[in-house]
């Protein structure tokens, strides 16, 4: 059974799904410290005697929107980084605001920059908008180019306090984020177990590869070579175990149609589950009873299990295992994503060009508050897919109209003092909890509290009609711009370059496999070579590069349905040659056997980026990896185009 993607809907449906609200829980934690984040700087203002020293430094507050359940090590530098990107705009915004041509382009340089360190990085997040966002308010206010230090300080000092809240946690539960992404391993290795002989197989399998994948950059991330604890290594080796098991599933397993002692899922699901526990007083198997007679192989795989069991009980000095992380430079990383191929690269550029020109004709047309028009935009862009665009422009159009009405109520009652803090905090506290549901409903709260910071340090005057009638009108115009942007520049720019960077990909991989299974020297490092470096690049850049295509409008959803199974198992044999580079007793192939596995990949490569079916070739053994020789099989067969697949 192959696992089929999620192609986009015709356009009466994406008005539905826009207005969907999912069934995720509501972050109740999160939502009352960025609420707290936001309102204490302007609490501290007012103690002081100055509300707009306070609202200033309510900007820097915003970091705390950028919290997620990430390593705290990661955590600490991510939110420093941005704290530093805060104050940076905040500091432009100040000395461009008598320039309005210099205020667009800034705009533009500034969302592209954010669209792209975030995507090259993975990291997860609004990303550009909250950039934009506090650029944009401190242009509105009013000019004074030699109060740069000033605003700049008092935003760098609100987002010093919003990191001093996002790592509280740090002192109750330091390893939480990487304990958590452990279970999530076991768990879905307990499924696939269960699975074995099942048509759920590949579907497990893959759950379990993107699991272990997604933990082992979790725990690289959050690696602190000065403070190695005993928690953190035992997680690094129980992820390494859980990828042991796997492994072993899948040489001695995969073939089967008779299913695994239930015993065996039961086990590990039990193991996953006491992962929560801060104090284990015995060992999981002893609550396990497992048939009497079980053949070699489930017997050795039981033994496996038990020794995972035996990593979480056993004292920190019986486990003899050297912790090793790998992960890749920012430089690497940075100019993996600076490729022609890059949808990272090409959706900052368009994010970029798109923003400077609705800045532009808004500054061309004098609004009242013309970077609410470029703010707009940015915000509809934010979303990844182009159906996401639509669904983003839905969503802030139905959450605008109301959130304005609501700003303009607040507004015109004149708040003041404590008033405007408690008003911030329950409106952020509201936006944050309403942001996993549905982004129209955060954008209710969200419109009347941006407008409320905004209109507070500008001093602007207005009347109810006005005032509305002025938002709505740059809102819309800015939503109108980023929808055009998106659909003339980004349509089908993804699903056109995946046929060259399969090519890539496969002839990356083939590389990789060339050193893995030939003398390279004594001492040589296959998980340090650049290799294995640039097969990660052209394997994440893919990855990226077809959910993207996914969200394309008009999609082509048989040329998806064709590529799905195709890019599974380049990414399923790229897995699997990463794990065999940390094995340190590979065979060293025959120079016919690699120069026939090299053909075959070129070959698929060739074929690929022709858009044609690669000719079926004979795939020599690999001695000890036979999962790999199944794997490049799999891949040959899936690069058969059937008839009816159109390009």
């Amino acid at each position: 059974m192959r696992e089929t993607p999620s192609v986009s809907p015709k356009s009466p449906s994406i008005i539905k799904q826009a207005l969907t609200v999912n069934r995720k829980p509501f972050p109740w934690v999160k939502a009352f410290c960025a609420g707290l984040a936001a309102s204490l700087p302007v609490i501290i203002g007012l103690l002081f005697g100055n509300l707009e020293y306070g609202l200033i430094a309510g900007m820097g507050g915003f970091t705390y929107l950028y919290v997620f359940n990430i390593p705290y090590a990661q955590r600490a530098k991510k939110l420093f980084f941005v704290v530093l990107g805060m104050t940076l705009v905040s500091a432009l915004g100040t000395l461009a605001a008598p320039y309005p041509l210099a205020v667009a382009i800034l705009m533009g340089i500034i969302g592209a920059a954010s669209i792209f360190i975030f995507g090259a990085l993975k990291i997860i997040g609004p990303s550009a908008i909250f950039f934009v966002l506090v650029f944009a308010m401190t242009t509105g206010m009013p000019v004074h180019p030699e109060l740069v230090l000033l605003r700049a300080g008092l935003v760098f000092l609100g987002g010093a306090l919003s990191w001093v809240l996002a790592m509280i946690g740090w002192f109750f539960d330091p390893h939480g984020p990487e304990t958590g992404v452990v279970k999530k391993v076991y768990s879905e290795l307990a499924a696939f177990l269960d699975s074995v002989g099942t048509e759920k197989y590949n579907e497990t399998r893959h759950r379990v590869m993107s699991g272990l994948k997604e933990a082992e950059q979790t725990l690289a991330v959050g690696y602190i070579p000065w403070r190695n604890t005993d928690i953190f290594n035992r997680l690094v080796i129980l992820n390494d175990q859980a990828n042991t098991i796997f492994l072993y599933v899948l040489e001695n397993f995969s073939k089967t149609h008779v299913k695994l002692p239930p015993e065996l899922g039961e086990f590990i699901r039990e193991i996953a589950n006491s992962l929560d526990l801060k104090n284990k007083s015995e060992s999981v198997s002893k609550k396990i009873l497992l048939p009497e007679e079980m053949d070699e192989s489930v017997l050795q795989l039981f033994t496996k299990i038990t020794d995972a069991d035996a990593i979480m009980n056993e004292p920190a000095s019986k486990i003899n295992q050297v912790i090793r992380i790998f992960k890749p430079s920012l430089r690497t990383i940075f100019l993996g994503a600076f490729d022609k191929n890059s949808i990272v690269f090409i959706t900052a550029v368009r994010f970029g060009i798109v923003t400077i020109i609705a800045a532009i004709i808004a500054y061309q047309f004098e609004f009242t508050r013309p970077f609410w028009v470029p703010l707009s935009c940015v915000a509809v862009m934010s979303g990844f897919t182009i159906v996401a665009t639509y669904h983003r422009a839905i969503q802030r159009a139905f959450g605008t109209i109301l959130g304005i009405l609501i700003a303009s109520l607040i507004l015109m009652t004149h708040p003041s003092g404590f008033i405007i803090a408690v008003l911030i905090l329950l409106l952020t506290f509201i936006t944050e909890l309403f942001i996993v549901k549905n982004y129209g409903l955060a954008a209710l709260f969200f419109t009347p509290n941006a407008l409320l910071m905004a209109e507070s340090t500008s001093h602007g005057s207005f009347t109810f009609t006005y005032f509305a009638s002025a938002r709505l009108i740059d809102i819309f115009i800015g939503i109108v711009i980023g929808l055009i942007g998106v659909f003339f520049v980004g349509r089908q720019s993804a699903s056109s370059r995946l046929p060259h960077l399969i090519t890539k990909t496969i002839r990356s991989q083939a590389q990789f496999l060339l050193i893995l299974f030939s003398d390279q020297g004594t001492g040589y490092n296959a998980r340090k070579s650049r290799e294995i470096m640039k097969m990660r690049t052209n394997l994440n850049n893919l990855k990226t590069l077809y959910d993207t295509a996914t969200g394309e409008i008009p999609v082509n959803k048989k040329a998806l349905e064709y590529y799905w199974p195709v890019i599974f198992s380049i990414e399923h044999l790229g897995y699997l040659l990463e794990n065999c580079s940390k094995n340190e007793y590979r065979p060293i192939l025959s120079d016919k056997t690699l120069s026939q596995l090299l053909y075959v990949c070129e070959t698929m490569a060739n074929a690929a980026n022709r858009k044609q079916s690669p000719s079926i070739k004979n795939v020599p053994e690999i001695e000890k990896f036979p999962s790999i020789h199944n794997e490049i099989i799999t891949l040959q067969k899936s690069l058969q185009i059937d008839e009816g697949v159109s390009f």
